[in-house]
């Protein structure tokens, strides 16, 4: 179970339903407890796919079935691209894949829109800009860059500035996953089964689009899952979906491949 910037206690409730098999999450660099000592700061995909390569040759195990959801897919994509004799099936939950967009020039812009707002301001004006962009229905129009920066007093974040510049999410670290470009002749070419899905409230929100616009590059029809983008939490996220019935469907798409 692959996600960045979220770590393995992100899925804990989705791997309690799992008990027919041996599900393995991990701490990507730089996230929870791993901590960095190769002096970089940077996402980059293909770092964080040689990381997850290393952890499936360390299981011994073979090939491995994945599911990854948000940034945990475009490392996955990175992976499958590089070592697709790694993988059996890939499930591919919202990735913000935003360079497949049909207006992804613009929605480069509103990424870059909350980066700035949390350069300036800090964690409060940053995800509440991060809200505004994510929850936004359809194309990025001039409607969207026309209105006011997102209150994070609305949201019920922090209005004063903690200093810090270091978060994952916000931040110019996670740009090369924004800026990442998925290899469909390789994605198409290589001989394991990929699923893209997509949570049932995320209908019409850029992740969304992005899991629809993937899934279509690909030649498929995206699967729907229950609740939102981070649908298969419980409540250690602070805003859970529903694991259970988020388990189900996966299993369904796993078993689908037996």
């Amino acid at each position: 179970m692959i996600g960045l910037p979220m770590g393995a206690s992100g899925f804990g409730s989705l791997a309690s339903y799992f008990g027919d098999r041996t599900v393995v999450a991990y701490d990507p660099r730089g996230v929870g407890r791993s901590v960095r000592t190769d002096g970089e700061v940077d996402n980059v995909p293909a770092v964080h796919a040689g990381d997850v390569r290393a952890i499936i040759e360390a299981l011994g195990a073979g090939a491995v079935e994945i599911f990854a959801s948000s940034g945990g897919v475009i490392v996955a994509l990175a992976l499958v691209t590089a070592h697709p004799e790694d993988v059996t099936t890939l499930v591919a939950h919202e990735p913000p894949l935003l360079t497949a967009l049909p207006d992804a020039a613009a929605a480069e812009r509103a990424s870059l829109r909350y980066r700035e707002a949390y350069a300036a301001k800090g964690f409060g004006a940053g995800m509440a800009g991060f809200i505004a962009m994510t929850s936004w229905q359809g194309e990025f129009t001039d409607e969207y860059f026309a209105s006011p920066e997102a209150d994070p007093a609305m949201f019920g974040l922090p209005t004063e500035d903690d200093g810090r510049r270091d978060d994952p999410l916000l931040s110019e670290r996670s740009r090369p996953v924004l800026d990442y470009r998925a290899d469909i002749a390789a994605l198409t070419a290589a001989p394991i089964r990929i699923v893209v899905g997509y949570g049932e409230e995320s209908k019409g929100t850029v992740t969304h689009r992005t899991s629809a616009a993937l899934a279509e590059q690909l030649g498929q029809e995206p699967v729907q899952f229950p609740s939102h983008h981070g649908g298969f939490t419980g409540p250690e996220s602070g805003y859970p979906g529903q694991p259970e019935a988020f388990a189900r469907i996966l299993k369904e798409v796993l078993d689908a491949n037996s």
